[in-house]
């Protein structure tokens, strides 16, 4: 299977895109792979956000040199956006507060970047006449179990996934009263290259690596539709081209995958053997996650490639291969603008 996280050059269209959460583990990638396609792109992070700065920064040195691409660090809550919106065709919304652990206790940073951030990007959009807005929201907005197709009912079990179905619903109500040309899509579980450093697979990872227990909230036996993050990208621009507008589009991987089954496939590349720790299931984590992506794949021809196991083998390797940025453990400067 090919996991590569980038997409095939193309011909450009002469738009630029605005990418923002663009240091982030999608939005990066996103940024990668349009400008692969000869794009001009414009990128914003504001680095708030659960996990190092520095991290976010290792993520955007693969853009920085690229002339095409622009970068600009921008809290969209507080800051103004509007003079970088003007000129762009597409804005690509994959900034938020992530993970469903912390949403309990940090609320007010889940509203003001899932839901306040929004509004004040979604009114920036619609005063430049954007030609394109695409919302990047979650699985856990479906609840506990979410197995099916977009007519699922939306029963979030935790402060994040209302978050984010609070967004889209903002969204709607933009795209009904004021013309909004959004598409949103509805991601299933992320994984590959560059996953956030909160997230489950990058800590079994790092554990395993170090000799160390792997700690399982419940009986292991939870799975999810996991999506390899080169999936994710092809999914995501083809939705720029051929996304309905007001539409809800799921975009997942192919296959479900048990959790413990995916900690023996990250043992097993590490040539370690798993030591697992169980503890009682947290609040707000989903049991299951199965995507029907039939709606995309019939809109635009979205079919996801990478399976579980090729695209964790392909995480443990790139895990692997990271090496400290720098004798001394620092990071390269930053540039930006604004």
């Amino acid at each position: 299977m090919d996991t590569r996280t980038t997409t095939p050059p193309t011909e450009t269209d002469g738009r630029r895109y605005l990418v923002t959460g663009a240091a982030g583990f999608i939005g990066s990638h996103l940024v990668e792979a349009l400008l692969e396609r000869g794009h001009r792109v414009v990128g914003i992070d504001g680095f708030v956000d659960s996990y190092e700065r520095e991290v976010k920064v290792q993520n955007l040195l693969g853009a920085l040199g690229d002339r095409h691409f622009e970068f600009v660090e921008l809290d969209l809550r507080t800051d103004d956006v509007r003079p970088w919106v003007e000129d762009v065709d597409v804005v690509v919304n994959e900034a938020a507060f992530a993970g469903l652990p912390r949403s309990w206790t940090d609320v007010e940073s889940y509203v003001g970047c899932n839901l306040l951030a929004v509004q004040r990007l979604v009114v920036a959009a619609l005063d430049a006449g954007v030609s394109r807005f695409v919302q990047a929201s979650t699985s856990s907005v479906y609840g506990l179990n979410a197995v099916g197709d977009e007519r699922m009912a939306t029963e979030p079990i935790s402060p994040y996934g209302i978050s984010k179905l609070a967004a889209e619903q903002l969204i709607q109500a933009h795209v009904v009263a004021h013309g909004l040309p959004a598409t949103i899509l509805r991601y299933f579980s992320i994984y590959g290259p560059r996953q956030r450093p909160d997230m489950a697979y990058h800590i079994f990872i790092e554990r395993l690596r170090r000799g160390l227990p792997v700690t399982v909230f419940g009986d292991g036996r939870q799975s999810r539709s996991n999506t390899f993050v080169a999936d994710c990208v092809a999914g995501t621009l083809a939705a720029v081209d051929r996304g309905e507008v007001g539409t809800v589009y799921n975009i997942g991987g192919g296959a479900e995958i048990e959790l413990l089954d995916a900690i023996e496939i990250i043992a097993d590349e590490l040539g370690v053997h798993p030591r697992i720790e169980h503890r009682p299931p947290r609040p707000g984590d989903q049991r299951r996650t199965c995507a029907d992506t039939s709606r995309a794949r019939e809109t635009f021809d979205y079919r996801p490639t990478v399976d579980p196991e090729d695209g964790l083998r392909a995480q443990v390797r790139w895990h692997l291969e990271q090496l400290p940025s720098g004798s001394d453990g620092s990071t390269p400067p930053l540039l930006v603008h604004g």
